[in-house]
Order: C-alpha cells, then structure tokens, then sequence
C-alpha cells in the first residue's frame, strides 16, 4: 500500500501469527496511510490536534522524533508507549536505506538489489536479531517525504485509517525507527513494532479506546481519502477525519451503531469500516467511520458507539471539536 500526502508517500506492513492483519499482497500485511499537517520545532505548540504538556520536544533527529511522535499519540489513545528496542532500530534503518539506495517506497525487498536484508517485515526483523518466538507480532510503518521533521512523518501516519490501525494496537511491546535522506532531501522514515514470547497484556477485556480521544481539540476537519491505497472511501476525495475504535487483537469488534454528529445537529452520513464491511479491514478488533464530507471548522462532534466485544455488548459515547 501506498499514499502520496502533500507530496509524501508512506507505507506500511503487520504480520501476524495466528492472528493476521490486514493483506496487501499477501502474507498477512496490514497497510495504511496518512494526511496529516505541518509541524514546528521546539517544546510549544506543533500545530497538531490534542497536543498538552506531555508532548516530545523536537530533537531534529527525525528517527527519534518520529519513535517519540508515536509513543505520545499511543498513551494519547490509552493503548500505552513501546519500548525502544536497537534491534528493531538496526532493522528499520536498514530497510530505510534500503530504499533510500534504491529510490523505492516499498516493505519488501529484493535479494538482487543492494542494500537487501530481507523480503519480508518478518526475515528484516529477525535478520536484525528481533526473534520471532510465539505467539508473536511485528509490523512496519513507511512515510517518505521532504518535510524534515519526524513529529510531521508520525503525524501523517496517525491520520490515514488503515495505518491507525496497526499503529495503536495494544499487544504490541516493542519499536524501533530508522531515517535515511537522499541528496534531493527525501526522507524515508521506517518503524517497526513488535513482540515477541508473548504480547504486551493490551487493554483489559472487553474494553475499546477512541481517536479522536474524548475532549480532543483542534481536530483536523478533512481527509484526502484518494491519497491512500486502498482508498477507504474510493468514490470521494475529500473526506471528513476518520473516527475508529480499538481493542486487543485478540477480540473481535460487531457494530450495531457508530454515529458521529455537530452538537445539536444531525447524524453525518459516513462510511463504515470493519471487517466483513470493508474488504481492506481484515483486523477483527477495529472499527471506523469516516464522515463523506469535510468536518466544520471550530464544531464540537458527538461520537456513539455501540456493539459487542467478543460477544459482550460494548457501548461509549464522546465529543471532539475540530480546528
């Protein structure tokens, strides 16, 4: 899967065993992508939906802030931050200037080209010293782009739906992140996730967390649905920010009402996405709507979920107001 975001591209790759994410291409991939808003330098604020006091102080080392980017919007989410891991460091630089070398936004790689240390997510992990021992997960997250911050590439992979995903699921434990820039100032930024002996005990049973989290401000209105592959919304562009639920892996999510709506107002039409519904959603503890037209700027939106969670009914109601 790839996106192009205001000029930037990303990718990414979740392998699974016994529990697969979602395919592309086979292997049990999961793939998404992003369109998200430019940040700036320094401890005040980005510019970015929901940032407080907690938030990462640039360090201008785009594979840093790109890892810390991620771990806040994590604990943001309430699905808690990885831990830094140098083998999954070791294999995500390599992949980056894998493609770097070889000018190719992509999460395999081909033995015959230089730079190869692996096909698979799974063989570039293990080759990296990251051992895949059940039950086990690893996923990759690729972002490319000339924008020279890594608090700009983790953003624009929160926002697309299918990277949210991967990106925000519980049970992972560890990552690691690599940036390579050619000499046209193109950034490839790569990240890995994983566990391995076991999974990070995740949410506790029959429990769902939400992006946007209840009371977010600042929320971006829109999405260029066009710019991810595969479009989660192929007959619109422009789009209004994607709304998901999340729950460990090892759950599945059924939808009886997902709604979101202006206060006062009335529902918005939106797509549903989950699995069964939406052949590109093949994680069964993930859900999401997006809203088919753009979101009015500075409006507080109420948000209703309800389903059941492994069959025990599950139900949450929040807001979130946009920028």
């Amino acid at each position: 899967m790839m996106i192009k975001p205001h000029s930037a591209k990303s990718i990414v790759a979740a392998f699974m065993t016994t529990l697969a994410l979602a395919a592309c291409g086979g292997g049990g991939s999961g793939n998404g992508g992003a369109n998200g808003a430019n940040g700036s330098s320094g401890g005040t604020s980005t510019g970015f939906s929901g940032q407080d006091a907690s938030a990462p102080i640039l360090t201008n080392n785009v594979a840093t802030d790109g890892f810390n980017w991620i771990n806040y919007r994590r604990t943001q989410a309430g699905v808690g931050a990885l831990a830094r891991n140098n083998m999954l460091d070791r294999a995500a630089q390599a992949h980056s200037d894998y493609q770097r070398i070889n000018n190719a936004v992509t999460h395999t790689e081909e033995s015959n080209k230089a730079g190869f240390t692996g096909a698979t997510v799974e063989d570039r992990v293990q080759a990296a010293g990251y051992k895949l021992v059940r039950s086990y997960a690893t996923g990759e997250i690729i972002a490319a782009t000339t924008n020279n911050t890594g608090f700009y590439l983790a953003e624009e992979l929160v926002t697309a739906i299918y990277h949210r995903f991967v990106m925000f699921e519980p049970l992972f434990k560890d990552m690691g992140s690599g940036s390579a820039t050619a000499s046209n100032n193109y950034i490839y930024f790569t990240t890995n996730l994983g566990a391995t002996g076991g999974y990070s005990p995740g949410l506790p049973s029959h429990t769902i967390v939400t992006w946007p989290f209840d009371g977010q401000t600042g929320v971006q209105r829109n999405f260029l649905s066009d710019y991810e592959e595969p479009d989660p919304v192929p007959d619109v562009n422009e789009v209004g920010y994607p709304i998901s639920v999340h729950a460990n892996l090892t759950e599945t999510i059924a939808v009886q009402s997902f709604t979101v709506r202006p206060r006062g107002g009335a529902n918005l039409s939106t797509r549903l996405l989950v699995k069964g519904q939406d052949a590109n959603t093949t994680m069964s503890s993930v859900a999401a709507i997006i809203p088919l037209s753009p979101l009015t700027a500075g409006t507080t939106y109420d948000v209703s979920f309800s389903g059941t969670l492994s069959g025990t009914a599950v139900s949450k109601t929040w807001s979130f107001t946009t920028k």
